[in-house]
């Protein structure tokens, strides 16, 4: 697909109510290229699978329609199934939920051939002569139409409403038919290559899955096995208790009076868990043990229970995280993948409902097996290979993503154009 940047070209924009577009563009309300816009069928559902399939707010929670997370009816006439059966190309809008999920979108392609329109979403109904509902999709999630529906909401305790009227009378650009489609197929190619990577992480994840239960439980290549606290086992291996397997150092208490604007990071649970999570600093004099070092093991033991293997350079380590420093007959690695064996035996010893954690004295009551170190060493190269493949696939996930956030970004506002 070809394109052309118009940036050079400003005399081809025009200003507009929503801001400068190509001059061939229209400005309309929402309302005006639809047939239809309204809420769902009010009925009784039930989770059982009886009846006939009706969207509920959950159905859309992934911005597509799950058919694992639809309602059923049972008592509805032919009138009604008529009225509310959704139709190839119909848009559902989250206009009632929490302020972070408002706005949430999703098309109906046809699966199930069946579907019913239910009740706390809205239905968006494309007049296709006019706009193609895959544009208008894409439309409704660009993040500027994002920000606008957070604004537009009524918040209350826990819950977010956009009223439907106020909903129609949203201003959006509106290409020729012919452009609107060609920007839709660029798109949809693009979401069509995350969707393939998604599902190929997905498969490779599970292969892990697989492979760990493999390996942390059987060995390689072991024919005689021995019975013990934690299942049949290799019989030359043995099982440890998790607190003797590594010493177990948890990061210092920095308060916010320590945080300045240059320094060591310091690492927190949220820059564990997200690449872009931004760091506070620290850069005074402190006990050598809290320095994290690029390839150390991390133990994330409250809010969020985790294993990381740290790839930063030179930091500090906040409280709530271990660093986990092995015993001479434990290899790093393989305590890393043997740690998700000891989180699904310390999840029964969680405490806390806002705040989830363990104590460190239950340490003593996970076991994991442990081969001798060079079997260790080979159950870790083999499980690094399938890592060092899901690394791959998530960065070549997040390039695609980052391509369709630029095209998102350029192709709805008219800033690049397609060639017809």
């Amino acid at each position: 697909m070809n394109f052309y940047r118009e940036t050079k070209n400003l005399h081809n924009f025009k200003d507009t109510e929503i801001g400068k577009i190509p001059k061939e563009w229209k400005v309309v309300r929402l309302r005006d290229v639809l047939n239809l816009l309204r809420n769902g069928l009010v009925a009784k559902q039930n989770k059982d699978g009886k009846g006939i399939a009706i969207t509920r707010i959950e159905t859309i929670s992934e911005e597509r329609i799950d058919v694992e997370k639809v309602g059923y009816i049972e008592e509805i006439s032919e009138k009604e199934i008529a009225e509310y059966r959704l139709r190839h190309g119909d848009i559902l809008f989250s206009h009632i939920n929490s302020l972070e999920h408002i706005g949430k979108t999703a098309i109906y392609n046809g699966d199930p051939p069946l579907l019913l329109h239910g009740m706390n979403l809205l239905l968006l109904r494309p007049q296709k002569t006019i706009v193609n509902p895959y544009y208008l999709l894409y439309l409704l999630k660009h993040p500027r139409a994002k920000a606008i529906f957070k604004r537009m909401s009524k918040k209350a305790v826990n819950q977010a409403s956009i009223n439907q009227t106020e909903l129609g009378k949203l201003r959006i650009p509106l290409p020729p038919l012919s452009e609107q489609k060609k920007i839709a197929e660029i798109l949809s190619t693009v979401d069509e290559a995350i969707e393939k990577v998604d599902e190929a992480i997905t498969k490779t994840e599970r292969l892990k899955k697989g492979l760990m239960q493999e390996l942390l439980t059987k060995g390689i290549g072991h024919m005689e096995f021995k019975d013990t606290e934690i299942g049949k086992i290799p019989k030359e291996w043995e099982v440890v208790k998790l607190i003797d397997a590594a010493d177990y150092i948890n990061g210092y208490a920095f308060s916010p009076k320590d945080w300045k604007d240059e320094g060591l990071p310091i690492i927190r649970i949220q820059n564990l868990n997200d690449p872009e999570a931004e760091f506070n600093y620290f850069d005074g004099e402190i006990d050598n043990r809290y320095i994290v070092e690029n390839g150390d093991l991390l133990f994330s033991w409250s809010a969020t229970i985790g294993v990381y293997i740290w790839k930063g350079g030179k930091a500090v380590l906040n409280q709530h995280i271990f660093k986990v420093v092995p015993k001479n007959n434990v290899n790093k690695f393989y305590l890393y993948y043997a740690l998700f064996l000891a989180i699904e035996q310390l999840k029964n010893r969680i405490h806390g409902s806002t705040m989830k954690h363990f104590k460190r004295g239950e340490l003593k009551t996970a076991f994991i097996p442990l081969p001798p170190l060079p079997e260790q060493q080979k159950i870790a190269e083999i499980l690094s290979t399938v890592d060092k493949r899901l690394e791959l696939l998530k960065s070549k996930k997040e390039k695609l993503l980052s391509i369709k956030k630029g095209l998102i970004n350029d192709l709805l506002i008219g800033r690049r154009r397609v060639r017809l």
